[in-house]
């Protein structure tokens, strides 16, 4: 398919997005057919990025803020990374052209010369999950994808459930890396890491048992809660039922620090449906602490549902009562997307 030709919202209107599905004009199409040698050897100018689109029109220029966070000066790392964020991220909409950055972005994490690698990771863990802000129940908490019934575009027209399949393809297709950088010597860099890996669309045993076992090394407190919950979120949408015996063994063990019991407590919630022991709610009575809640709140699955510091409070609030607070739905899928400001949530 030409390189000009773009995806044409209004026949889509018309005709559905089968029209394109498969096709060229299909991200998850062409994140399946991305040879390795152009995603190892980092030919940008082999990626078809003018097909596809980002909030500030075509996808032409992504190489340039790509080849930029690659360089020694850590001032253009930093801008080429808020401008690619403020571009494939925009408001909560992930756009088509983002999964493309994928197997780039995890690149560059993975060479130690290069700035601001734990971001880049956050970056592809975003674009990899559904906009799942401010969402904090039993059900939400831990879900990555919407269903595909539940259609949403970005500002081009193109489904977001394609962008958010598209990335976590490419997750899987280098797991490799992220799994590497899960031993990585800077813990935010293992932080993020663990945050990707758990958005994977396949290779999940072998995921889960990396995560396993950098939970049993892992010494770093909020690393230990982070592990528990991508063992737990990579379990639930690869329907692991070993998980929930994982995840109640370690809740209900008073020998675990709090932080494990916790973090387990809540894996425990998203996987199961039956309703809370009274056991543990005792745990939960025990380990929330006010330090626990500064230590929570600067992991991942927390931040996610509320980037000020509250995120262990609203959580606990939307498990054990889930009808106090709705996430917005949209009703429309051609409506306008709603997000939150430009700025990168990490």
């Amino acid at each position: 398919m030409s390189e000009d030709l773009v995806f044409d919202f209004e026949r889509v209107r018309v005709h559905g997005f089968g029209l394109y599905e498969g096709t060229a004009l299909d991200v998850r199409a062409v994140i399946a057919g991305m040879p390795r040698d152009v995603r190892d050897g980092f030919l940008l100018e082999e990626v078809p990025w003018r097909r596809f689109s980002h909030a500030y029109g075509s996808g032409e220029n992504v190489p340039d803020y790509l080849e930029r966070m690659r360089s020694a000066d850590a001032a253009t790392a930093d801008n080429a990374l808020s401008s690619l964020w403020n571009s494939v991220c925009h408001q909560g909409t992930r756009c088509s052209v983002a999964p493309l950055t994928v197997p780039f972005l995890l690149r560059i994490a993975a060479d130690r010369a290069t700035h601001y690698r734990a971001d880049g990771l956050f970056l592809v863990a975003v674009v990899a999950r559904r906009n799942y802000w401010d969402d904090g129940s039993r059900t939400g908490l831990l879900r990555v994808a919407d269903a595909d019934e539940e259609v949403r575009c970005d500002m081009s027209g193109h489904p977001q459930t394609w962008s958010v399949r598209a990335a976590r393809d490419a997750i899987a297709a280098d797991a490799h890396i992220p799994i590497a950088l899960l031993d990585d010597p800077d813990l935010e860099v293992r932080e993020a890491a663990a945050y990707v890996v758990a958005a994977s669309s396949g290779r999940a045993w072998e995921i889960s048992a990396a995560l396993h076992e950098r939970f049993r090394i892992e010494e770093v407190p909020r690393l230990r809660a982070g592990l528990i919950l991508a063992i737990a979120q990579l379990a639930r949408e690869h329907r692991h039922e070993d998980a929930a015996g994982f995840t109640r063994a370690c809740w209900s063990d008073p020998a675990r620090p709090a932080e494990v019991r916790f973090g387990a407590a809540l894996g425990w919630l998203c996987l199961v449906d039956d309703p809370a022991p009274d056991d543990l709610r005792a745990v939960l009575d025990e380990t929330v602490t006010h330090e626990l809640g500064l230590l929570m709140a600067e992991v991942p699955w927390i931040r996610q549902v509320d980037d000020d510091g509250a995120g262990l409070t609203h959580t606990l609030n939307r498990m054990f009562d889930p009808g106090a607070h709705q996430p917005p739905t949209c009703d429309d899928p051609w409506a306008d997307p709603e997000g939150f400001g430009d700025d990168p949530p990490f």
